[in-house]
């Protein structure tokens, strides 16, 4: 069994064994959540830049960016397993969740956007290898032979995130005069 830093690293460094591994150790949960609250809590600080970020916008954001998680993978997980299954698709919330929160292990490196002039940069970076880690962790969890498959489901998960969250933002937004 990998250490805690060897599985974020595998993850990271897109390791199939790594999310095959902690999608079938169940212990493994608390330690994907701390994966999602550190890379949640590092959008937080890249987001705010370099002149520090004030305590509130940091939890703010920092939430935010762990309910988008949430929410992405509660729908990833029905459009995955109930849509778009595959033959040998078989897989629980545990499992999803234990993956998909090792997926956001490149987003522990969204703090470097408190250096002047890199927050959009490290944000597009570090979002586009969260997808890739993302559509494995997606693959091994739900048992598919297809990458194809695991990115459309990734995909649909991420268009209907966000377009909750803009639905939410609209409803508790202050109105406009």
């Amino acid at each position: 069994m990998t250490t805690f830093i060897g599985r974020v690293k595998g993850a990271a460094l897109l390791d199939p064994s790594i999310y095959e591994e902690v999608e079938a150790d169940r212990s493994a949960t608390m330690q994907a959540s701390g994966v999602v609250a550190l890379s949640s809590l590092a959008a937080g600080v890249g987001a705010l830049g370099p002149t520090g970020p004030s305590v509130t916008s940091l939890v703010g954001i920092s939430l935010l960016a762990f309910a988008m998680w949430a929410v992405w993978a509660f729908l990833t997980l029905q459009i995955g397993a109930r849509i778009l299954p595959a033959a040998r698709t078989q897989a629980d919330f545990g499992q999803l969740l234990r993956t998909l929160g090792f997926a956001t292990a490149p987003g522990i490196l969204r703090t470097a956007g408190i250096i002047p002039g890199t927050a959009v940069i490290v944000f597009i970076v570090t979002a586009v290898w969260m997808l890739m880690a993302m559509i494995i962790a997606i693959r091994q969890a739900l048992d598919y032979t297809s990458t194809v498959r695991a990115f459309a489901v990734c995909a649909l998960g991420w268009v209907l995130t966000f377009g909750f969250v803009i639905a939410v933002g609209l409803f508790w937004s202050p109105p406009l005069h």
